[in-house]
């Protein structure tokens, strides 16, 4: 039973939260053997965790619709829906007071903002228009700010520019999953781009200007001071080999190029945040 509450988290996601969290915090200059990372990064994982189960309670029925989600706690009568919901509230209590008496104000109302995004916008308009994207793509980019006013209290423009960089990032790796799972989603009555543009002209549009504008974004941090010359060249080599694959999984829209284009998102983000901690000057 444990088994099914964890992954009603949603564990890769809340993995990646974190993580992203973490980096936010140390680079807006918090001590990383503190309390206040650890409550931090606790508060912002409960936070993340909410929004997974709360997510999948609201979406249980269409959840069961899909082959790629089906297996999930909630279609599959693992975990009681009440229960469900009981928890998920349970951790956003936990993670936003967390956040709000153990780190500070700002890092509690970013992530009460980020679930208010996540839960009261981004899950029921995905029904409705496949705008809900960039919606959903403001939540996901929000820990690294969460880390940063956790760490300094404020928001500086550097920490816009970890923002910025995540949610671009998120177009092109949703927009790919979209179209590989694009049966699924339009099963399920999820009104995404690829449901709604089945031609797939405004989506491969999407992939090849978000995965462009991704790389003047990606190297920011050279140019604002956060990082050296060495972060820019390794930023530069690794967003034109992420901008080839997005333009041509946008020219060809088949499943092989868009399934790579998907597979490189997930390393991509990691390994850019990786160079931007080693590089930081």
């Amino acid at each position: 039973m444990i088994g099914e509450y964890w992954k009603l988290t949603k564990p890769r996601i809340t993995t990646l939260v974190a993580a992203t969290a973490c980096i936010g915090f140390y680079l807006g200059g918090g001590a990383m053997r503190s309390n206040r990372l650890f409550f931090c990064l606790a508060g912002t994982a409960l936070a993340s965790a909410a929004a997974g189960a709360l997510n999948q309670y609201l979406e249980r029925k269409r959840d069961g619709l899909m082959r790629r989600t089906a297996g999930r706690p909630l279609p599959r009568g693992r975990i009681d829906p009440v229960h469900a919901a009981i928890f998920g509230v349970s951790c956003a209590v936990l993670g936003l007071g967390l956040l709000s008496w153990k780190v500070n104000g700002l890092a509690g109302v970013i992530a009460g903002l980020t679930l208010f995004f996540y839960l009261a916008l981004y899950t029921p308009f995905k029904t409705r228009t496949p705008h809900s994207t960039w919606i959903g793509a403001v939540a996901g980019a929000a820990p690294p700010l969460i880390g940063w006013a956790g760490a300094s209290g404020r928001l500086s423009s550097e920490a816009w520019v970890l923002f910025a960089i995540q949610f671009l990032w998120q177009i092109p790796h949703f927009m790919s999953l979209f179209w590989l799972y694009r049966e699924d989603y339009a099963r399920a009555g999820f009104r995404v781009m690829p449901v709604v543009d089945p031609a797939g002209k405004t989506t491969s549009c999407q992939i090849a200007l978000h995965s462009f504008a991704l790389l003047p974004a990606s190297l920011m941090p050279t140019f604002c001071g956060m990082a050296g010359t060495p972060y820019g060249c390794g930023a530069l080599t690794l967003g034109a080999a992420f901008l080839g694959l997005g333009m041509r999984a946008s020219w060809t829209m088949n499943a092989l190029d868009t399934r790579r284009l998907f597979l490189a998102s997930l390393a991509y983000l990691p390994l850019l945040l990786g160079m931007l901690v080693v590089g930081r000057t």
